[in-house]
């Protein structure tokens, strides 16, 4: 089966700032590029941090705020308000950026990337090697593409996929139909098993948004079922259930 992972679908060419890069040609970075941030690298190409446009726009406010308070004294601050005050005097991406970066490794699967971009609540993640240097970008959008595929590609796939998990089975046994993402199977297998089986690998596919198995098997070979029933009934799954209903 082929997993998508993010080298398959990050962006090679990466805008990028370093430490010393002033406030102002960062927000030209952004502008010109039309993105929401950028990695920052060291001299030897490695990820620091990351500057977003929600950083600029901290920047900016505590510039703001410092500008009109500077004629009064500033009283020792809490932690958090060390970072705020540091901001007013930020010049800098390596002032400015959040740190440490958040990355993945271009290796790691679409899904594990599009984890760890909810989990954090971003929206690019740097791409970095096994030395943690900048070799690529990859964004929401870009994460987005495996479901885009078209309705024959994943179609073709699943097919495939059926017949690794169902060794020796004809391969007009089970009829593949998908729309929108959406799958559908008939047929009948030989096991009740199978079936669990055929489904399980067609939630693996990428691109594949819901299952429909109208799948039927002639010989009952689970014992969990707690019936001798020769036939199997069709029904909806989500990827949360699990094993296949008989009738």
């Amino acid at each position: 089966m082929k997993i998508h992972t993010v080298g398959d679908v990050m962006t090679d060419e990466v805008v990028q700032a370093h430490r010393e890069t002033p406030f102002k040609d960062v927000v030209r970075l952004l502008d010109a590029h039309r993105i929401s941030g950028v990695p920052v690298v060291d001299h030897d190409g490695k990820v620091v941090g990351v500057v977003s446009g929600t950083d600029l726009v901290h920047g900016q406010a505590a510039r703001a705020g410092g500008r009109r308070d500077r004629r009064y004294r500033l009283p020792r601050l809490p932690r958090p308000g060390h970072r705020a005050a540091a901001r007013v005097l930020a010049a800098t991406a390596g002032e400015l950026m959040t740190t440490p970066a958040i990355t993945v490794h271009p290796e790691q699967p679409v899904s594990d990337a599009a984890r760890v971009m909810e989990r954090h609540g971003i929206e690019r993640l740097p791409v970095v090697d096994e030395e943690d240097r900048l070799i690529g970008i990859a964004t929401r959008r870009d994460l987005l593409r495996v479901f885009l595929r078209t309705d024959e590609d994943i179609r073709r796939e699943v097919t495939d996929e059926i017949l690794v998990a169902a060794p020796g089975l004809p391969p007009a046994a089970v009829v593949v139909s998908v729309r929108d993402g959406l799958v559908t199977l008939e047929g009948r297998l030989e096991h009740r098993t199978d079936i669990a089986h055929a489904v399980r690998s067609t939630w693996q596919v990428d691109g594949v948004v819901g299952v429909l198995s109208r799948l039927t098997f002639r010989l009952d070979d689970d014992r969990s079922a707690g019936t001798s029933s020769s036939r199997g009934g069709a029904h909806r799954r989500t990827p949360g259930q699990s094993g296949q209903s008989g009738q």
